[in-house]
């Protein structure tokens, strides 16, 4: 079951709050998150996220 997007918190990429609900373009946001803290984490975990991927496609093309 989907949640309610009004009670998720997303990512501003541009601007770099944390914002509850679908306030910004979808092209602005990184989301959902289920707490602000995690949204407000939110450019960590793209990072590791993106470092991980990056270090299994090397290994896969090894």
């Amino acid at each position: 079951m989907a949640e309610d997007s009004e009670h998720q918190f997303w990512y501003n990429m541009r601007t770099g709050e944390v914002e509850q609900g679908l306030k910004s373009p979808s092209i602005d946001r990184a989301g959902p998150f289920a707490t602000r803290d995690e949204a407000a984490h939110a450019l960590e975990k793209l990072r590791a996220n993106s470092a991980r991927w990056a270090a299994e496609d090397a290994e896969e093309n090894r």
